[in-house]
């Protein structure tokens, strides 16, 4: 059965198949109304003040959710459209490992890659990411930050 994440509130769901009661539109979370939850192959708890975002198969930010902009300082039309690593100014690899264009070629997760992050205001934060491709057709990326 898959599991199934709310990028915006959190909140952990599974479904069997993958569909919104019986029309054909896919699953939007039920606590917090977002319009789609991010499919996971294992069950995942995030940290309590993670923040997530959703990017396209190319990296590119279309949601951020709750605990970005505390994290950051960066709202969600600051970041829509922006590739991940320089919208978030994510920094602390080199850059052959770019942990989110090794998630998203290689269809492999990324967990507790040890990440700098420069907030709004300049300064920089220690953070750890975490980094899930998606196995649907449109394929994508859901990235967790929480502060180390």
């Amino acid at each position: 059965m898959p599991f199934f994440i709310c990028p915006n509130c959190k909140e952990r769901s599974v479904d069997h198949d993958r569909r919104e009661e019986l029309d054909d539109v896919p699953v939007a979370c039920h606590h917090c109304g977002f319009g789609f939850l991010f499919e996971l192959m294992d069950d995942y708890y995030p940290a309590p003040n993670a923040g997530m975002v959703v990017c396209d198969s190319a990296g590119r930010i279309l949601a951020a959710g709750r605990g970005i902009f505390e994290l950051t300082g960066y709202s969600e039309a600051d970041l829509l459209g922006r590739d991940v690593v320089e919208g978030l100014a994510l920094d602390g690899f080199e850059p052959e490992r770019n942990p989110a264009r090794l998630a998203l070629e290689w269809g492999v997760r990324r967990l507790g890659e040890p990440l700098e992050l420069q907030t709004r205001a300049g300064v920089k934060k220690p953070v750890k990411g975490d980094f899930f491709p998606a196995y649907d057709e449109d394929g994508g990326l859901l990235v967790a930050l929480a502060p180390r």
